[in-house]
């Protein structure tokens, strides 16, 4: 087993408190706080070997500020038995992706830049443990990879280095970028395998687009290739499509035309069919039914017609056989269905964990990707033959310690009679007959979900939230997944209509049950989320008491001028171009009724992000400073994207967007919080108040 060092730089002083203040945090039934959020590790990837008898999985562990260097979580493998007993492979300054088993089982390979590794490159680790042994690098980083069934080739989607004249311009300065014309594609390669050294050189697959999945069929004659027109992000989500390649010859032999949006695809175990899941049609917001195809072409059959829920991920169980997760309303299945439709069963109905990826052994072994309202993702294993998933793993064991606040899903109607779902937390140590301030927190998309698992990150409220005396709400608005394609559709060509009237309706029905003060409520979101946040602020103002809007929209007009998905948000989401109807864009734009507004606003916005460009933060602060009738503030978050990866960062948007419904919900109101953060109080605040 491999463990890598990880630097910290610290000074004596600032150890010992964060020794004291993290001792004081670990005391029995605490309160959670952000301190919490950020030290919380998640399972993001699992992979059960073929035997089903170990289950490697990828731990995401957040850097500690003042502990550690600033920056994203590390990626760590580790893996897991039946028993429950967890072994570290490849710890501390790692970022581990794209886990695979051999075919034997014998050995884990996996993708990352390690040591003097100038790109993120392939590793094989053998299962007993031992030094991890680099098999393929690339004069680019390695993105993703597929074994052949007899350990002979490796397929492998890389980019290829830019033109060493371009390279020699760009160090004398000519580093100019063409505006989406100088995108390099991702390659198709092929490498032999069979030396005991790592693989200098490959053979490239000349497909026109860029590629961003590969796969060997089961008998390595054939590649099956998720490749896009272009590299750009709005192809990319929109116009994936399947290719059937010969891996010989290196030539396409069948393309098969999925509708819309693509998720994950597979080969039968056969090689006679290939599943995928895929949207509906062009206009399906999000890829959610799960399809069959002939792999030599033809067209493709929906297994689950009709299905009022999303397919969340699936496996092949045999050559007739599909297994899938299923996300259902707030709730998760894992069920069956032949590969004709026929014979559907449920094999684990909802009320459990929420399921969110799943891989099938040879033996029949199921390993998920699953988290609860108590826990943030972990391991759950099926062990063949059973009729119930097991934990594995515990990835924050002091989580037993916590006190949580009780969580629920609440139905709802919406002022047409439409009947919504959501997820709510109460306050910790609610009161019988009293009335709490709330927190609306609106997910993005719309094409997602609030699920009844773990409600609780850097941008999400939830436990922390509770623990501070507030009621928090997840309202699945119109448009949401979970319920359908036609569910799903219910919010386009209605931007900020109907769907965010949902959310004063949820509101409503919190007011109404005795649990929420009316004039006590606060909104905030991110990305469409954050749209709604800026919506709330504006147009329902009269209804929000404080907003935080993360990386949203104010501005529906320029949003399609700025963002990288302009595509996409016509075809699933606005139905109409802005030169169809100028007045509705505008209309719909949360600046339009800027002069309506006297909700308290904190906007935040990293400047990096090229979804939602920070212009959009920007047109709407300025708006409402120029306004006057109510504090705004904006905070840049330099270097960050749509959402922030950076552990500094990370906290420093939990503490503010919780003194923001604190200072406006729950204390004086009036003049902002000072814009300075105590990062070292915060904490020993938060110790101090542990178990209150």
């Amino acid at each position: 087993m491999l463990s890598t060092p990880n630097h910290r730089r610290l000074s004596l002083g600032l150890a010992c408190a964060i020794v004291a203040a993290t001792a004081a945090l670990a005391t029995a039934q605490e309160r959670f706080t952000a301190h919490h959020v950020a030290r919380t590790r998640s399972v993001t990837e699992a992979a059960v070997a073929p035997d089903g008898q170990q289950v490697a999985y990828v731990l995401s562990v957040p850097r500690i500020p003042f502990e550690e260097d600033d920056g994203p979580a590390w990626g760590e493998l580790h893996v897991v038995g039946p028993d429950g007993r967890s072994r570290p492979f490849v710890t501390g300054a790692v970022n581990v992706s794209g886990i695979k088993w051999t075919a034997g089982g014998r050995a884990v390979a996996f993708l990352a830049k390690r040591g003097a590794d100038e790109t993120r490159s392939l590793y094989i680790m053998p299962a007993d443990g031992g030094e991890a042994r680099r098999v393929l690098k690339h004069e680019t980083d390695i993105v993703a990879f597929d074994l052949s069934a007899d350990g002979r080739q490796i397929a492998f989607i890389s980019r290829r280095a830019p033109p060493s004249e371009r390279q020699e311009l760009a160090k004398k300065g000519f580093n100019q970028e063409i505006f989406e014309e100088t995108l390099l594609s991702q390659h198709v390669f092929i490498a032999d395998a069979r030396n005991d050294g790592p693989v200098e050189s490959a053979r490239a697959i000349d497909l026109p687009g860029s590629a961003s999945a590969v796969a060997w069929s089961p008998d390595g004659a054939k590649l099956l290739v998720i490749q896009a027109p272009t590299a750009l992000v709005d192809d990319d989500l929109m116009n994936r499509r399947v290719l059937i390649v010969d891996a010989a010859a290196g030539t396409l032999a069948v393309k098969i035309e999925n509708p819309g949006k693509l998720g994950h695809v597979a080969w039968s175990p056969d090689g006679r069919f290939v599943g995928m899941i895929s949207a509906e049609d062009l206009n399906d917001p999000a890829q959610g039914r799960l399809m069959v195809v002939p792999a030599t072409g033809g067209p493709l059959r929906d297994v689950l017609p009709g299905y009022e829920g999303h397919v969340a991920a699936f496996a092949w169980k045999n050559a007739d056989t599909l297994v899938f997760a299923g996300d259902e309303g707030t709730g998760s299945t894992y069920g069956e269905v032949g590969r004709d439709g026929a014979n559907r069963r449920t094999l684990i109905p909802g009320g459990g964990p929420i399921l969110t990826a799943l891989d099938r052994a040879k033996s029949g072994a199921v390993a998920f990707v699953a988290d609860t309202p108590q826990h943030p993702s972990e391991v759950y294993l099926l062990a063949a033959e059973a009729s119930t998933a097991k934990r594995l793993t515990d990835s924050n064991p002091w989580l037993k310690e916590m006190r949580l606040a009780k969580q629920e899903v609440v139905t709802f109607k919406a002022r047409d009679g439409l009947e919504l779902q959501g997820v709510l937390l109460r306050p910790l140590d609610e009161q019988p007959g009293r009335r709490y301030p709330l927190i609306l927190t609106v997910h993005g998309g719309p094409e997602s979900r609030d699920a009844h698992g773990w409600k609780t990150s850097y941008a999400n409220p939830g436990q922390v939230a509770a623990a501070q005396g507030f009621a928090v709400f997840y309202p699945n608005y119109r448009g949401s997944t979970g319920r359908g394609v036609a569910f799903s559709k219910l919010s386009q060509g209605d931007p900020a209509g109907k769907e965010f009237d949902d959310l004063v309706d949820a509101v409503d029905h919190l007011v109404q049950i005795g649990l929420v003060d009316r004039s006590k409520v606060g909104i905030t979101g991110g990305s469409y989320g954050g749209y709604a946040s800026a919506w709330g602020a504006t147009y329902y103002s009269e209804r929000f008491a404080a907003s935080v809007m993360f990386v949203g929209i104010s501005d529906k007009t320029s949003k399609v001028g700025t963002t990288d998905i302009a595509n996409e948000e016509y075809l699933v989401h606005a139905r109409k171009r802005p030169w169809d109807n100028w007045q509705f864009f505008l209309e719909r734009s949360p600046i339009y009724h800027a002069g309506k507004s006297r909700t308290p606003t904190l906007i935040l916005h990293g400047t990096a992000d090229p979804r939602v460009h920070p212009t959009q933060s920007l047109e709407l602060y300025r708006y409402l400073k120029l306004h006057g009738k109510a504090p705004v503030r904006l905070v840049w978050y330099p270097g960050e994207g749509h959402g922030n990866r950076r552990a500094a960062s990370r906290l420093d948007f939990n503490l503010r967007l919780m003194r923001w419904m604190s200072h406006y919900l729950q204390g004086p109101g009036g003049a902002m919080p000072p814009y300075e953060i105590d990062y070292k109080g915060a904490l020993r605040r938060e110790s101090t108040q542990a178990g209150k």
